[in-house]
């Protein structure tokens, strides 16, 4: 099965979906019995649905939990400086995976956001673009995707909020929100 030239896709935008977009190419290239992995900067020791989601997806797919939580909220109790170490962490790991030949597909989760909050550089992310192997499709997501980045995409997707429950006070829901 060809495949062809590896794409750079970038999931932006205030409203939701950007994870789940990138979930939904997981799955259909599960289908193809493709491999990769998906490495989340943001997020750390919270209960979400797409940890146990990644279940089903193995061997195929991994996923590595690289950050240590949402940086600055309610119960962040971490120093800024383990958000910043854990972040290059993501990095080092990221440049390692898109040059893994074993891999179809690298989606970097809420990479954007780690950009946002000068977590990691400008330089690290265009260093991963640079380094990735061509086959690679390489996924990007978060708000606040920087203008070069979306320069250097093939796609560039922005969700954008119309309307949200949460402004009507409900509160995130299991399987829907995370």
């Amino acid at each position: 099965m060809k495949r062809g030239k590896g794409l750079i896709i970038v999931n932006t935008g205030g409203g939701k979906g950007k994870t789940t977009a990138a979930l939904g190419i997981l799955l259909r290239a599960y289908g193809y019995d493709l491999h990769g992995v998906m490495i989340q900067f943001i997020k750390g020791s919270w209960n979400y649905g797409e940890k146990k989601g990644f279940k089903i997806l193995s061997p195929n797919f991994r996923l590595i939990t690289a950050g240590k939580g949402f940086v600055g909220i309610i119960d962040d109790t971490l120093e800024r400086d383990e958000h910043v170490m854990a972040a290059k962490k993501a990095i080092a790991i990221a440049l390692e995976e898109v040059k893994n030949e074993k891999n179809d597909i690298v989606v970097l989760d809420e990479i954007n956001y780690a950009l946002k909050g000068k977590l990691i550089t400008l330089q690290d992310i265009i260093n991963i673009i640079q380094t990735k192997l061509p086959s690679i499709d390489l996924v990007l997501t978060g708000n606040f995707a920087h203008k070069k980045i979306m320069e250097m995409a093939d796609t560039v997707t922005e969700m954008k909020e119309i309307k949200h429950a949460f402004s009507k006070g409900k509160l995130a829901k299991i399987g829907i929100d995370y």
